[in-house]
């Protein structure tokens, strides 16, 4: 069964060349959200998770909330192993995947076929997986032709389109998710909102972090709310008694 257990997890990012001047330190403290600490001559260190302590377990489908540069996104960079912690541990059980750059990977100048095998590669699956998905995304696009063209020919909701229909193709133990869960024009959003709850219910843990209270109480059945990298609530949603558990 899935599950995440964190225990007095703290992350830190150097700034440099800010430390001596007061001005920019404030900057940089309203754009981060976190605590600035002196370091050496002219580098700040920016502590953007503080001692987290936090059990995930199997069926909880979470929705991170606070402000920018809480710790929400760094929380979830962490867990998908982009970010390493400079104290504290993290133990994991079951597959990650992630929904935090659903374009990452993906090349202009390749065609639409070539970017599901370079995003498919990128989110750690092989090609015979990829071929068996192969026909799902390209009907759950509706690209049609323009998957054998460069996604230079691509407009903006039709890039997004395909790269949320690869990124969601993958079937994983835990799902990490930034921000917005939809794709495309909003005549697509209806379709992606389906196949965002069907992930959801093949999904043994979720964590979605947004600014978005409705999605927030549409998907998950418990909400953290951080401030300054540290978990001040703890709390379940309305949807808590009727959330599908994943297996």
């Amino acid at each position: 069964m899935a599950h995440i257990s964190i225990k007095d997890l703290s992350v830190e990012f150097a700034v440099f060349g800010s430390s001596a001047r007061s001005l920019k330190n404030t900057i940089v403290a309203q754009a981060t959200g976190g605590k600035l600490m002196a370091g050496a001559r002219d580098i700040v260190a920016v502590r953007a998770i503080d001692g987290l302590n936090l059990e995930i377990k199997n069926g909880d489908r979470i929705g991170l909330v606070g402000h920018n540069g809480s710790g929400k996104t760094t929380l979830l960079r962490v867990l998908s192993g982009i970010y390493k912690p400079v104290a504290g541990s993290i133990r994991i059980e079951g597959k990650v995947g992630t929904l935090l750059d659903p374009q990452a990977g993906m090349d202009n100048e390749a065609t639409g076929i070539e970017n599901i095998y370079l995003r498919g590669y990128l989110l750690g699956m092989n090609k015979p997986q990829i071929d068996e998905q192969i026909e799902d995304i390209a009907n759950f696009t509706d690209l049609g032709d323009f998957l054998h063209l460069p996604m230079r020919t691509y407009s903006a909701g039709m890039a997004a389109r395909l790269a949320f229909g690869i990124s969601t193709a993958m079937h994983n133990d835990i799902l990490l998710i930034d921000e917005g869960i939809g794709a495309g024009d909003a005549a697509f959003q209806e379709k992606a909102q389906k196949r965002i709850e069907s992930l959801f219910a093949r999904t043994s843990i979720v964590l979605l972090a947004s600014h978005s209270e409705d999605l927030i109480n549409r998907f998950c059945n418990r909400r953290l709310e951080m401030e300054h990298g540290r978990l001040v609530h703890d709390s379940r949603t309305s949807v808590a008694a009727s959330a599908t558990i994943g297996g």
